[in-house]
């Protein structure tokens, strides 16, 4: 058990977390039934759903419950709840054997029944429902029922005992009823086309199981760990023929150093410390074209290395390196429910107590109010209550939602929850982070103008003595630039940040400052001839940081950060989606980012921004555009990650507070993905939207017929589960996904 702090508007308190393993939970209206227990429970503060991995995370206040009153409250319906061990995972395959054997078996009796029905009656309507039929036909119908019932006697009585009727208890009654009127082939009939149904529901959801637990196939399960005396320089051709020690990679300690053979895939989450090679990163970022690496670049666990031997130090255990963080999400974000989902809960509330006030109506009033036949009027409520199983309603949007997360991680998208995969879809204003985002991240010094008796090297060494601890891009390419020319490393004492400009310390007992633009106007030291210069060379899209004392400007460092590759191709493409605003937010200078922003198609660009700034230029795009997506990769963009209405966040070179703050996660950095997300989750919306009309559709023609008497019971249960299995036919195509590459949209409307 877990403690945690979870803070309220009054005040913090603690709560425990407990973790269960949830036996029979397969689908989303075994959720719905467990909100319905246990939120009501006093104590319980959230409630988190993994229907892949059958777990049930509980966050509560000790002082008011307990576990065994929550394992408890599981059992009353109709499920079982045990302690989480990740050591024993979910055997979707032994549940769906076991099923697969009672709903064959049901289906079985059933044929044989009919068949020795036609045989002795030798007609084929009576065979089909016909009264008095042999025992042997009877005794087979009634042991087709007793082996269809099994997965849902107990949730029935779990419902009927709590009086919240569901699906379970509506099919009891269904079956009940039928072999109450004699009608032992309906009741054999509806028992074993919802055992088939509740199959393909359990069927689907482990197909999309195992397409997320395959990832996890992808790290292999031992990496060749280095001795200290194997270890080879950067430059160096590292060899194949190491011998090193073979170590669980559960067991790796992290910074530790791992040999990658050629064709081998990537253990564990690193940096390349020797050696270069091609790797295939299409398991984390949907990248199919291999990338090149060499020492100092990352690596992560899953991807394939080509031709070149590598030396890597880990940087991850192997419980998170990025490939387990994503099955890892993708598990907990079931628990984020879309809106559709919400809406199909809510409606299925009211609807299905709704329809059981029409069956008792069917029932009681044509006899009492036409004199009717009690018979036929029991029967036609019956059908009612089999139409009002919202069983293909209730799966037609977690199944999509599920299919929908696969596939996204599949192409290098990490989407955090069902919540987040319609977000994209209704997006009218896109906003850019430019450092890292729309630009590649790593800048690089392309100049250096040293002033007064200063030199280059003087400039270099200076600055990034005082970058040295800096985790900013333009500060790693100073201390990169520097160590490149072999300059002399200096010590700097007391470095101290000048919020959002740059900042300060002392080399040698004399105080020095670096920074940007705005702090060189600041503090009043800038000629005219070093505007002059500084605009010139901002004009031409550079990044300049400015080295001085408190005495004088010592020199100018030019940098360049260019767009990344196909940046504006994704920019063009998400304009063709229809999201018409697109906004540049950056800290860089008007000139810089206005020549960024003109070689990107941009012109809604905003310079000159701090980390507060750019969060109150997205809470002024929330109010005046209706949805706002924010993209950004570094620590001063996660307060308008957090702001925006959906926030994501570039997974490859982003901070890890970045990551985790995001709504979505591109893992390749690869704005391409952008167009390709909002495409697919306008594609989810649809399938999902389809999905439920389809549901409701069938669902009121068979009412209208069952009032008009046409409806019977095996015809009404063959219809819902046609439906079911076409809902869940139609979300499966979302498994396939579609192309990253750019094409021709659909509407960009929703």
């Amino acid at each position: 058990m877990n403690r945690g702090t979870v803070a309220t508007e009054d005040t913090a308190r603690d709560l425990d977390q407990v973790v269960f393993r949830i036996r029979g939970m397969d689908c989303a209206e075994e959720v719905s039934t467990l909100r319905r227990a246990l939120e009501p429970l006093a104590g319980v503060d959230d409630l988190g759903f993994d229907i892949l991995n059958q777990r049930l995370t509980v966050q509560f206040d000790a002082s008011a419950v307990d576990s065994p009153a929550l394992i408890g409250a599981v059992a009353k319906t109709g499920l079982r709840a045990e302690p989480w061990s990740p050591e024993q995972p979910v055997e979707i395959g032994a549940r769906l054997d076991s099923r697969s054997m009672l709903t064959l078996a049901s289906g079985g009796a059933l044929l044989a029944g009919w068949s020795v029905h036609l045989v002795r009656g030798g007609d084929l309507l009576a065979a089909l429902g016909g009264a008095d039929p042999p025992r042997v036909t009877s005794a087979l119908y009634l042991l087709a029922v007793a082996l269809g019932v099994v997965p849902l006697v107990g949730r029935a009585l779990a419902a009927l005992r709590g009086m919240r009727p569901d699906m379970n208890l509506l099919m009891a009654i269904a079956i009940t009823g039928a072999l109450f009127l004699g009608e032992w082939f309906e009741a054999g009939t509806v028992a074993f086309l919802f055992s088939l149904s509740l199959l393909l529901e359990a069927w689907s959801v482990g197909r999309a199981q195992r397409a997320v637990a395959a990832l996890l196939d992808l790290s292999p399960r031992e990496a060749l760990v280095l001795h200290a005396g194997e270890l080879h320089g950067p430059g160096d051709q590292v060899s194949a023929d190491a011998h090193g020690h073979r170590v669980p990679s559960g067991e790796v300690a992290v910074g530790s150093v791992v040999l990658v053979r050629p064709g081998e895939r990537v253990p564990l989450d690193g940096e390349i410390i020797a050696g270069q090679s091609d790797l295939d990163e299409s398991p984390i970022t949907g990248e199919s074209r291999a990338v090149s690496k060499g020492p100092g670049d990352p690596v992560f666990a899953g991807t394939i290395n080509g031709a070149g031997a590598l030396e890597m130090q880990t940087t991850r255990a192997a419980s998170d390196t990025t490939l387990a963080r994503i099955v890892r999400l993708i598990g907990e974000a079931h628990g984020r429910r879309s809106p559709s989902e919400r809406f199909v809960e809510r409606f299925a509330l009211i609807y299905t107590p709704v329809v059981m006030v029409l069956t008792l109506g069917a029932c009681f009033g044509p006899p009492l109010l036409a004199d009717a036949s009690w018979a036929d009027s029991f029967y036609n409520a019956l059908v009612l209550l089999v139409i009002a199983c919202p069983c293909a309603l209730v799966i037609s949007t977690p199944v999509s939602v599920v299919c929908a997360l696969a596939s996204a991680a599949r192409a290098g998208v990490l989407i955090k929850g069902g919540r987040f995969i319609e977000e994209p879809s209704r997006v009218r204003c896109l906003a850019f982070d430019k450092t890292g985002t729309l630009t590649s991240g790593r800048p690089s010094v392309v100049e250096v103008i040293p002033f007064d008796e200063h030199d280059e090297q003087d400039v270099l060494s200076i600055a990034a003595a005082i970058e040295a601890r800096s985790n900013h891009p333009l500060a790693d390419a100073i201390v990169r630039a520097a160590r490149q020319a072999n300059y002399p490393k200096l010590a700097a004492r007391d470095v101290q940040a000048v919020h959002g400009r740059g900042a300060e310390a002392f080399i040698d007992d004399k105080h020095y400052w670096i920074g940007s633009h705005r702090l060189l106007e600041e503090r009043g030291q800038e000629t005219p001839e070093q505007h002059q210069r500084l605009t010139e060379f901002e004009a031409e899209g550079n990044t300049v940081v400015i080295l001085g004392t408190d005495a004088h400007v010592c020199g100018l460092i030019v940098l360049r950060d260019d767009p990344r590759e196909g940046a504006a191709d994704a920019v063009a493409a998400l304009r063709r989606e229809g999201i018409g605003r697109l906004v540049m937010l950056t800290g860089d200078n008007r000139g810089t980012a206005a020549a960024i922003g003109a070689r990107l198609g941009i012109d809604d660009i905003r310079h000159g921004l701090l980390p507060e700034d750019k969060l109150e230029a997205i809470e002024e795009l929330v109010a005046s555009e209706r949805h706002v997506a924010m993209v950004g990769d570094g620590v001063n963009d996660t307060p308008a990650l957090a702001r925006a209405d959906i926030g994501i966040a570039m997974g490859g070179a982003g901070t890890d507070v970045a990551i985790e703050t995001a709504d979505i996660v591109i893992m390749g950095d690869d704005l391409s993905r952008l167009p390709w997300l909002v495409r697919h989750s306008r594609r989810t919306l649809a399938v999902i939207r389809q999905n439920i009309v389809a549901s409701l559709a069938i669902k009121a023609i068979f009412i209208g017929l069952a009032f008009a008497g046409w409806a019977t019971l095996w015809g009404a249960i063959a219809a819902d589960m046609g439906v079911s299995l076409a809902v869940v036919g139609n979300a499966l195509r979302l498994l396939r996904g579609e192309p990253v590459a750019d094409a021709p949209s659909e509407s960009p409307g929703n």
